[in-house]
């Protein structure tokens, strides 16, 4: 009886070795025209040399995010290479990042980047045919609409109309609970710069523990609060692909002071809502490219700091860093920051106007330095515990008030 090998026969190697070359010659293509899409394509003729370029935000100066389906490279070694990075918004984004990867839009991973000061360059080998490479996980207008309609149908959610767009697209807020009987007035915001999706993870995380009927917690804080969310700040800069502005070109964080119609109608129509409803309590959440790290920035600098504004921060800073260890208040940003006392930022002009508790929390665009993940980084599930777990520090807030 022959001797059975491992080597192929010839008929089979003859196939495989066609199906090898065949496919070295399937043409690559790159697209973007998709929610939240943007790149620009130079070349696609070398595997080993994609040319790409970052694209701009819409009227504003502004290149960082990507977002990008890839098709026709399966099993075969690519380097994605962006020529324009080291022009990017911000260079130090780069130091120490990692795209993410998906072949399914639901599961994402972390892929090989590398940046040279000039040049970012992913290199991957595709296992299937089409896949998508991004900044960050994204979160669809889909999603959105879809997270608003999950919400509403419990008893505790009202989703409400606020206004539109600059392209008319629908401002929505979410409210949790029920006003009177002393109930706190809490504010909580997301995306207003839109490529900074895991503002809306994080909220995604909250509204979901908000409206579970067995979570003691969810309970505890609509007794004592009520929980006014607007998930997307910023539709129209989400659906076009930027990553700070608005589809005017406004960067809606420096808008605060003085809003308008024409250029920032989303922040027109939410401060009109906090003046109705008042702001006990206020969190602005955003992605930060360059540190990674979860943390806050605070009030500290503003005239209008007071001893109790102090304390209720540090209050609810320690905590939330009780609730869920990623995050801290050793790193971040410097005292002499310029936004520190910028009142055309969301929570500057909000701890101005209505004291109390006003920050800004930044989750990370890399990884949390202090537990790294080496697979994912900081991911989408990770802002949604963290947005679960803000709940437990909100409680210890209006607790502690009590």
């Amino acid at each position: 009886m022959p001797s059975v090998g491992l080597t192929a026969c010839p008929a089979q190697r003859v196939t495989y070795e066609m199906s090898m070359t065949t496919r070295q010659h399937v043409p690559i293509r790159i697209s973007s025209a998709f929610d939240s899409g943007a790149i620009e394509v130079v070349s696609t003729r070398d595997p080993a040399r994609i040319e790409l370029r970052l694209r701009a935000d819409s009227h504003a100066d502004i290149r960082q995010w990507f977002h990008f389906r890839l098709q026709g490279a399966r099993d075969r070694a690519i380097r994605l290479v962006f020529g324009n990075a080291g022009d990017a918004t911000y260079v130090d984004g780069w130091r120490g990042y990692r795209a993410v990867a998906s072949y399914d839009r639901a599961t994402w991973f972390r892929v090989p980047t590398h940046f040279d000061g000039r040049e970012l360059v992913i290199t991957h080998t595709p296992e299937r045919d089409s896949i998508y490479y991004a900044y960050f996980e994204p979160y669809s207008w889909e999603r959105h609409l879809a997270l608003l309609g999950r919400v509403e149908a419990s008893s505790r959610v009202r989703v409400s109309d606020l206004g539109t767009t600059v392209e008319g697209r629908d401002m929505n807020l979410v409210t949790v609970g029920t006003a009177g009987g002393g109930r706190r007035s809490l504010w909580v915001i997301a995306r207003q710069h839109p490529g900074e999706t895991m503002a809306e993870w994080f909220v995604e995380g909250m509204l979901e523990r908000l409206i579970d009927p067995a979570d003691p917690v969810a309970r505890c804080v609509l007794e004592r609060a009520v929980l006014h969310v607007v998930p997307n700040m910023n539709p129209d800069g989400s659906v076009r692909g930027n990553l700070r502005t608005n589809a005017a070109g406004a960067n809606l964080n420096r808008e605060w002071l003085s809003p308008s119609r024409e250029r920032s109608p989303e922040v027109l129509c939410v401060r009109a809502a906090m003046q109705d409803t008042g702001v006990d309590a206020f969190l602005d959440v955003h992605g930060d490219e360059g540190l990674p790290y979860v943390f806050v920035d605070g009030n500290e600098r503003l005239p209008t700091y007071t001893p109790q504004m102090a304390r209720v921060e540090s209050d609810f800073c320690t905590a939330l860093r009780g609730a869920n260890p990623d995050f801290q208040t050793e790193h971040g940003y410097a005292a002499d920051k310029e936004t520190k006392v910028n009142l055309t930022v969301a929570s500057k002009w909000v701890g101005h106007t209505y004291g109390g508790l006003a920050l800004t929390l930044e989750l990370p665009f890399k990884d949390n330095a202090n537990l790294p993940d080496p697979e994912r980084g900081w991911s989408a599930a990770r802002s949604k515990r963290l947005g679960a777990d803000s709940l437990t520090a909100l409680h210890a807030l209006l607790t502690r008030a009590d």
